[in-house]
C-alpha cells in the first residue's frame, strides 16, 4: 500500500526509463518527482502520462527563477497539465508571478530555500549574505510563505524550524535529502532519515537515488512506506 507522504524522483534520463521504473515499483508509491534533468528526455509527456493513465500524482520540479512576467507566463503554461506540485525559486518576486499563473488551478507553488546539496562555503562562493544556513533557510521560507507559497522546500535539518513558523500554519514542507540508514549521501550534504523528517514537520520526503538505483526498487520503496507507517 502506497503513502503518499514519499515522493519518489524520477532522476533517469528519459520519460522510458521514468515509465518503467514507475511500472516497476508499481502500487507501492503513488507520488513521483520530475525534474529538470528530464525535461529535455520527454518529462513533461510523463507526468502527463503519470498523472493522467495512471492515476500518480506529480511534482513537477522546475525550479523557476526569472522576471515576474516570464514566471507568471511559464507558470500559466504548465499549470495546464493539472499537476500537483511546482518548484519555483523562494524569491518574493518570483513565489507572488507564480501564484498569478497558477490561479484558479489545483497546483501547489512550493518554494525553494537553499538546495540541499549546499553548505556554507557554497553560499559564501555564491555572495549570499553571512550567517547561519539554518538560519537563512528559515528566513527565505518566512518571506516565501508571506509571498503566497503554497509550501517550501528545505532539507530534513529546517524542518523542524520551519514548521514552529506561524506563518508554517497550514503550508507545506517538502524535505529532499532524505537517506535511508546507510544508504549513501550521494551529493546531499543536510539529510536525514525519511521518519526523522517526518517527525520534524515534514508533510512530504523526496527520495531518489536509494530508490532507483536500489536492485528492487519496489522493494526499497516499500520499506520506507513501512518506516513511515511505524510512526
Amino acid at each position: 500500500m502506497s503513502d503518499d507522504r514519499l515522493i519518489v524522483a524520477l532522476d533517469v534520463p528519459n520519460a522510458l526509463q521514468g515509465l518503467e521504473l514507475a511500472q516497476t515499483i508499481g502500487d507501492a508509491v503513488s507520488f513521483y518527482k520530475i525534474g529538470l534533468g528530464m525535461l529535455t528526455g520527454g518529462g513533461l509527456a510523463l507526468a502527463n502520462e503519470l498523472k493522467q493513465d495512471h492515476g500518480k500524482r506529480i511534482f513537477l520540479d522546475m525550479k523557476l527563477f526569472d522576471i515576474g512576467a516570464t514566471v507568471e507566463a511559464a507558470v500559466r503554461g504548465l499549470a495546464q497539465f493539472d499537476l500537483d506540485f511546482l518548484t519555483v525559486h523562494g524569491d518574493p518576486h518570483v513565489v507572488r508571478a507564480a501564484k498569478e499563473g497558477a490561479a484558479g488551478k489545483d497546483l501547489k507553488i512550493l518554494g525553494v530555500t537553499i538546495l540541499t546539496s549546499l553548505d556554507r562555503s557554497d553560499l559564501d562562493a555564491s555572495l549570499i549574505k553571512p550567517g547561519d544556513v539554518q538560519d537563512l533557510v528559515q528566513e527565505r521560507a518566512a518571506k516565501a510563505f508571506e509571498a503566497g507559497a503554497d509550501g517550501v522546500i528545505a532539507s530534513p535539518q529546517e524542518a523542524a524550524l520551519i514548521r514552529a513558523l506561524p506563518e508554517a500554519a497550514g503550508r507545506l514542507i517538502v524535505t529532499p535529502g532524505v537517506r535511508p540508514t546507510g544508504a549513501a549521501l550521494g551529493d546531499q550534504k543536510r539529510v536525514a532519515t525519511p521518519s526523522s523528517a517526518i517527525a520534524d514537520g515534514a508533510d512530504h520526503i523526496v527520495v531518489g537515488r536509494p530508490v532507483w538505483q536500489a536492485e528492487d526498487p519496489r522493494a526499497a520503496a516499500q520499506a520506507i512506506v513501512d518506516e513511515l507507517a511505524a510512526l
